[in-house]
């Protein structure tokens, strides 16, 4: 590191300027992010925004955007958070089991396991 790169520690605290913690609600790493609008002044956005609209394109865990963004979890939290406050980006809970599987789907489970 050199005075002319202050390192990754400060360029992240400066995207976020200095917040550790989204801003609203709370959600969880399994949430689910979509973005479900694009910004008319996209260069208000810096491109760890611009990223993070382009990943959530298709419905992601929020773990997987910050994996695929290439910054650590609390950071691209934040960055989320931020797209949620712009109406941007949608953030829901997984769905549970409960929501996902209907009685009609184990029936025709049942029904292929016993023809074979």
């Amino acid at each position: 590191m050199t005075d002319e790169d202050p390192g990754p520690l400060v360029r992240l605290f400066g995207l976020t300027g200095g917040r550790a913690r989204p801003p609203g609600e709370t959600f969880d790493l399994v949430a689910i992010v979509t973005t479900i609008r694009l910004p008319f002044e996209p260069a208000g956005l810096n491109p760890e925004h611009q990223t993070i609209l382009s990943v959530c394109r298709r419905p992601a865990p929020v773990a997987d955007v910050a994996a695929q963004v290439g910054l650590p979890l609390n950071i691209t939290r934040v960055l989320l958070g931020d797209l949620r406050s712009e109406g941007l980006v949608t953030i829901d809970p997984p769905k549970t089991t409960d929501q996902t599987i209907d009685e009609r789907t184990y029936r025709e489970v049942l029904h292929g396991i016993r023809r074979l």
